[in-house]
C-alpha cells in the first residue's frame, strides 16, 4: 500500500515541505565554522582548542548519521527529522549561551554533530522518496541526490556568511548568530508537520543491529568507486574555509572574521551553483562526473600549497572557487552513485555510511593543526595533494571495471 500524501500538502510538491527542514539543520551545524577567530580572539582559546570544537562536531555526526538512518527505517523519516531540528535548536542554545566553557561548547559541537547526522542520511533518503513517484511524479531522474545536495549546500553557506557577517558587524557577536538559528528552526517545523512520511507501516524488521550493518558498504561498485572519493568532499570544505583563512591570516588584520565568512561563502556558494549540473556533466561523461570533481580537487589542493607558501588572500579565494566546484560534483555524484545500488529497504543506511566517510576529510583541520610542530603546511599539503592524485586514479580504475 503507498503512502498517502495529505490533503494540505497537495498545493506545495511534498519535498518541499521536508526540505526547510535539511536547510536549518544544514544552517546550524555550519555557522559556527566563521566564528572560530572570534573564539581564539575573545574566548582567548588556542588553535589546536578552537580546531577541537570542529572534530566534535563530526563526533556528533559519525552516530547521527549511522544510527538515524536505521531508526528512521523502523519508526519513519519524519520523527527523526523533527527530532533532528529540536537537537539543533538545543545545540545552538548551548553554543549561544556557554561562550566560556569549553565543555558546554563541545557539548553544543556534539549535538550540532548529531542534528546534521539526522539531515545527511534520513534527510537524503526522505527527500529522494519525495521525488519518485507517487509524491512527485514530474521530477528528473537525479532530482533525488540533487535536491538534497543542494539543500544542504546552500544551508551550510548561509548559515555560515549569515552568522559571520553578524558576528563582525553586528550587536552581541557571541549570542546573536545562534538566535537566528534557533528563530528559524522553530518557523519550519509548521512546514515539516505536512510533509508526507514515506516509510510504509507496519513492515517487520531485523533486528536493529542487523539495520546498522548496512551490507551495501561492501558492494563493489562502492568499494571501488564511492569509497576513494567520499572523504575529500567535506575534506575540500575544510581545507578551504577551516585553514586556508589562518594560513593568511597575517595579511587580513581585523577582517579575518570577514574573509573566513567569505571564503565559507565562496566555496559553497560555488558547490551550489554547479550541484545542478551534474547531471548534464554524467552524461557528457558517460557517468564520469566523479572524476571530473575529483580532477579538480587534486588542482585544489595544489592550489591550497602555493597558498601555504605564498600567504596571497586571493589565492586562498581562488583555492576555496576551485575545492568548491571539486566538493559540490563530487558530492552529487557520490549520492547518485549510492542511489544506483540502494533499495528503498537501506537508502538511508548507505546514506549514512556515505556521509559519514565523507566527513571523515573534516577533521584534516585538526589534524594539521595538530601535526604543524612536527612539519609545515607545504609539506603537509604536497603530502595531501599526492594522496587525493592517487585516490583519483583508483577511482578512474573503479570506474573502468565496475
Amino acid at each position: 500500500m503507498s503512502p498517502r500524501i495529505p490533503r494540505t500538502a497537495r498545493a506545495i510538491p511534498p519535498w518541499q515541505h521536508a526540505a526547510p527542514a535539511l536547510f536549518v539543520m544544514a544552517w546550524g551545524g555550519n555557522h559556527f565554522t566563521p566564528l572560530l577567530h572570534m573564539y581564539e580572539t575573545l574566548g582567548h582559546y588556542s588553535t589546536v582548542t578552537a580546531d577541537l570544537f570542529l572534530g566534535f562536531y563530526v563526533v556528533g555526526l559519525v552516530p547521527g548519521l549511522l544510527l538515524a538512518g536505521a531508526l528512521s527505517d523502523r519508526y519513519g523519516r519524519k520523527p527523526l527529522v523533527i527530532i533532528g531540528v529540536l537537537g539543533g535548536i538545543v545545540a545552538s542554545t548551548l553554543l549561544g549561551l556557554g561562550f566560556s566553557s569549553e565543555i558546554i561548547i563541545c557539548l553544543g559541537r556534539f549535538l550540532a554533530g548529531l542534528s546534521v547526522g539526522v539531515a545527511m542520511s534520513v534527510g537524503t533518503a526522505w527527500l529522494k522518496e519525495l521525488s519518485s513517484a507517487p509524491f512527485d511524479l514530474i521530477a528528473r531522474p537525479t532530482a533525488g541526490a540533487r535536491r538534497p545536495a543542494l539543500t544542504l549546500t546552500v544551508g551550510f553557506g548561509l548559515g555560515a556568511g549569515v552568522s559571520g557577517v553578524l558576528a563582525q558587524w553586528g550587536p552581541l557577536p557571541t549570542l546573536l548568530p545562534y538566535a537566528v538559528h534557533i528563530l528559524l528552526s522553530l518557523l519550519v517545523l509548521p512546514a515539516l508537520l505536512h510533509a508526507p512520511e514515506t516509510v510504509r507501516r507496519g513492515r517487520v524488521h531485523q533486528s536493529l543491529w542487523l539495520d546498522l550493518r548496512a551490507p551495501l558498504a561492501g558492494h563493489r561498485r562502492f568499494r571501488r568507486v564511492v569509497l576513494p572519493t567520499a572523504p575529500w568532499v567535506f575534506g575540500a570544505a575544510g581545507i578551504a574555509y577551516a585553514m586556508m583563512p589562518k594560513l593568511v591570516e597575517g595579511r587580513l588584520g581585523e577582517l579575518n572574521l570577514a574573509f573566513a565568512t567569505l571564503l565559507t561563502v565562496v566555496t559553497l556558494g560555488t558547490g551550489a551553483i554547479v550541484q545542478p549540473q551534474v547531471s548534464r556533466l554524467n552524461s557528457i561523461t558517460r557517468g564520469r562526473a566523479l572524476l571530473v570533481g575529483m580532477g579538480l580537487m587534486v588542482a585544489g589542493v595544489l592550489s591550497a600549497v602555493a597558498t601555504s607558501v605564498i600567504l596571497s588572500p586571493v589565492l586562498a579565494l581562488v583555492t576555496g572557487i576551485v575545492l568548491g566546484a571539486a566538493y559540490g560534483i563530487t558530492v552529487v555524484a557520490g549520492l547518485v552513485e549510492i542511489q544506483r545500488i540502494a533499495t528503498p529497504t537501506d537508502l538511508a543506511g548507505i546514506a549514512g555510511v556515505y556521509y559519514s566517510l565523507t566527513y571523515a576529510g573534516f577533521l584534516l583541520p585538526v589534524a594539521f593543526a595538530t601535526l604543524h610542530d612536527f612539519a609545515s603546511y607545504p609539506l603537509m599539503l604536497s603530502l595531501l595533494a599526492a594522496a587525493c592524485a592517487g585516490c583519483l586514479a583508483l577511482t578512474a580504475v573503479g570506474l573502468r571495471r565496475a
